[in-house]
């Protein structure tokens, strides 16, 4: 926690010496620091505190300061709610950058109630559908849910598409296997139902899901089982921590299998700390670049990066890059808002319709282009496959590992999905 105290330090005395913004936006900021998915968490949620910070210190929402809220609740959904009572309160705030799929889940329809946009880093389908009930599968309506990049089940579809194409490339005989993994929790469970179904679609066999907790551990036993059911293609629907121990034991084991990580499966971090284990694994990745690539909107990022790392030297994993995008795109609905009634939830809402193919001004090549209706909250259906490659030992830092080519996030596919209405909400 001392590197993050620090952190927090360094985004206060920033904000500090920035001019002075007139007014105050309120808004909440929900981040697991310490929970089930902190190793990804984390780095998500410092992207939102350094993004905040930055755009305070360069004249704000049109002059007016960001007050964020900071609460770090250990992906606890009882305290995600508690978090929320308190932003409803008396300051109440405009918008919420929040987190996890159970808690963004079980606040669906409080934030509907007070009208409060809500940007997750949950991507759960159920939550791009507005209106509820746009088909038979759409669970709800969200009309306040927003988030950045293709939703679970969309990634989940683009995988077992890719799926099919590399086992048709290898001239395999027979119908291929696709299995599910991961917990029994809201988060992995999200697309388990659009993946399978599609899967079916495309001919393959789908095995019964095979369980693993969202922590680290031993779980040689579900690689034995993996091994048994002769599975060809296993979805990890965890976080890189569990997924780390599986691909270990899967590779101690001897299992071969095309393993694919879900958005928050795998990462530079990851790489280093699965080591050759991790090699191969395919993965969404929501912005144009990485942290190791060139585009014009890197330039921000890296001024970003510096609230918390004046250095300069970070090597920022894939899910800040994402955040930074995330808080972005707030900030420009806020600003519209500002323009036309003021900075309110359904504003700011609002203010999302706006643009198509939108990207936030100083991100370019960065952020990929993202779209948001009154009817559709999916931001796109394309959806970019990458594989992880590791190739030597990961004793070195990430930034050394990359810098040298010991591990790489390489692109292997654009898939582009169909925006289907039928395939809306689940």
């Amino acid at each position: 926690m001392k590197k993050i105290a620090l952190s927090l330090v360094s985004a206060l005395a920033l904000t500090a010496a920035a001019p002075a913004l007139a007014q105050s936006i309120n808004i909440g900021h929900l981040a697991d620091y310490s929970g089930g998915t902190s190793d990804v968490g984390q780095p998500y949620g410092q992207a939102v505190q350094d993004t905040i910070a930055w755009i305070n210190a360069n004249g704000g929402v049109n002059g007016k300061k960001i007050d964020s809220d900071f609460n770090e609740y250990g992906y606890q959904v009882p305290r995600a709610l508690a978090a929320f009572k308190k932003w409803v309160g008396t300051n109440k705030v405009v918008a919420i950058q929040g987190w996890g799929t159970a808690d963004t889940e079980a606040l669906v329809g409080m934030v509907t109630k007070e009208e409060i946009p809500y940007y997750s880093g949950s991507y759960s389908a159920s939550l791009t559908d507005p209106k509820g009930k746009v088909n038979e599968k759409s669970e709800r309506a969200a009309p306040f849910n927003f988030f950045y990049g293709p939703s679970y089940s969309d990634a989940a579809r683009a995988m077992v598409k890719w799926a099919a194409d590399d086992w048709k490339a290898k001239g395999k005989p027979g119908k291929p296997k696709w299995v599910h993994m991961g917990a029994n929790h809201p988060f992995p469970n999200s697309p388990k139902a659009a993946a399978d179904a599609y899967a079916k679609e495309l001919g393959f066999e789908v095995l019964d899901p095979i369980t693993f907790a969202l922590t680290p551990g031993d779980y040689t036993p579900q690689c034995l089982t993996l091994k048994q059911s002769g599975a060809n293609y296993a979805y990890l629907g965890n976080t890189a921590g569990s997924n780390i121990s599986v691909l270990k034991a899967c590779k101690t084991a001897g299992v071969d299998v095309q393993f694919f990580g879900n958005v928050w499966g795998m990462d530079e971090n990851a790489a280093k700390a699965a080591g050759e284990a991790a090699n191969g694994v395919v993965f969404p990745v929501r912005t144009g670049v990485t942290w190791a690539g060139s585009a014009p909107g890197m330039a921000t990022m890296k001024e970003i990066s510096k609230i918390s790392d004046p250095s300069g030297t970070a090597y920022r994993p894939v899910h800040y890059l994402a955040a930074v995008c995330t808080a972005l795109y707030m900030k420009e609905a806020m600003e519209w808002a500002d323009k036309n009634g003021g900075v309110t939830g359904v504003k700011i809402r609002d203010g999302m319709y706006q643009k198509s193919d939108w990207v936030p001004k100083g991100t370019e090549g960065v952020c990929n282009p993202s779209t948001w209706t009154a009817t559709d909250h999916r931001p796109t259906t394309r959806v970019d496959l990458y594989r992880s490659v590791v190739n030597g030992a990961t004793d070195a830092s990430v930034a050394d590992l990359v810098k040298s080519g010991v591990i790489k996030l390489e692109k292997v596919a654009t898939i582009d999905l169909p925006r289907k209405t039928e395939l809306q909400g689940w």
